[in-house]
């Protein structure tokens, strides 16, 4: 993969030209090093990774798609290592409990569905993050269409009191997990 992206005109923010560079270097040398069946570097790692922004940087969608293409490389990488230590019925048992999870997290009533932050600090909409949840028992229950750019780029509005992040993003986590297996 070449590490050269677009780039934005000069008075632009986009994503830090060197933090790009280093984390797909990184990457690569973790895919080959990895070629043996170690994974040192998962999918969920790069769902998480995040640039710092800066005038000129890389066009952000054009690093974005990418790293989903390279996310889905590893996640494959992740499947093909369970299967080949414990077969398909440990690939499909971890993913069943990812789904059970899910399931258990959602059962729960709107608005409780998860921790709450302090009542000054700010979390994600509990009214959006339950509409979005209902899609995503909708997906599970009923087979209703919902891919992994839908999760991958949901977001939510702050509001005070609202749900833990943390909790909330490891869930998507596990969304996007749960979509990829049944590709």
């Amino acid at each position: 993969m070449s590490t050269t992206f677009p780039r934005v005109k000069n008075k632009k923010q986009a994503y830090n030209i060197d933090q790009v560079d280093e984390f797909l270097a990184e990457a690569r040398e973790a895919y080959n090093r990895d070629a043996a069946g170690r994974v040192s570097v998962t999918a969920s790692d790069l769902r998480r990774i995040s640039f710092d922004l800066q005038r000129g940087g890389y066009s952000a969608r054009h690093v974005d798609a990418a790293l989903d293409r390279l996310e889905e490389v590893f996640f494959e990488r992740e499947r093909q290592a369970v299967v080949r230590e414990g077969g398909d019925d440990a690939w499909n048992r971890l993913i069943g409990d990812k789904v059970l999870a899910v399931r258990g997290r959602l059962s729960k009533p709107k608005k409780s569905r998860f921790s709450r932050t302090l009542f000054l600090a700010n979390g994600y909409s509990r009214v959006q993050v339950d509409a979005f949840t209902d899609r995503v028992l909708s997906y599970l229950d009923a087979g209703q269409s919902l891919t992994v750019a839908e999760v991958r780029d949901v977001a939510f509005f702050p509001e005070k009191g609202g749900y833990r992040e943390d909790q909330v993003d490891y869930l998507l986590d596990y969304v996007v997990d749960i979509i990829l297996s049944v590709r």
